[in-house]
């Protein structure tokens, strides 16, 4: 059984007319899937009122913590020495959240102790060959 860590985190949700309103996410990483990380929004901070969840590649999380990262639907970069931004990009508009840096970090060294950094190809060769061997695929 593949190891999932969620860690619920405190998010600013930045409005079009510049004010912050608190979001309260969950940051979710799977061994299954080494490669993503997810964040699940809640449904009040969607326009059609259902959760939301993002998935996007680890590296683009620990890249856009020190300098602007990403292209396509995420964006991510450092605001201060305190806080990241993620923009996130979809046909119903552009959503703009913003993290304490440390949240992030805490988040990304628990997914590191899960599968290390480099290790993601491994542990899916892994879970492959597991799967294989008890019959699965």
């Amino acid at each position: 059984m593949a190891v999932t860590l969620e860690q619920p985190a405190r998010a600013r949700l930045i409005t079009p007319e510049g004010r912050e309103r608190a979001l309260p996410v969950v940051l979710r990483y799977s061994a299954e899937d080494p490669l993503a990380i997810q964040m699940v929004f809640p449904s009040q901070a969607s326009l059609d009122g259902a959760e939301v969840t993002w998935i996007f590649a680890r590296e683009l999380l620990e890249e856009g913590m020190s300098a602007p990262a990403g292209s396509g639907d995420v964006h991510i970069w450092p605001c201060g020495r305190a806080r990241t931004v993620l923009e996130f990009h979809s046909h119903q508009g552009l959503a703009l959240v913003q993290f304490d840096k440390i949240v992030l970090r805490r988040f990304l060294v628990r997914s590191y102790a899960v599968v290390p950094a480099g290790g993601e190809e491994e542990s899916l060769e892994l879970d492959q060959g597991l799967s294989r061997l008890l019959g699965g695929v």
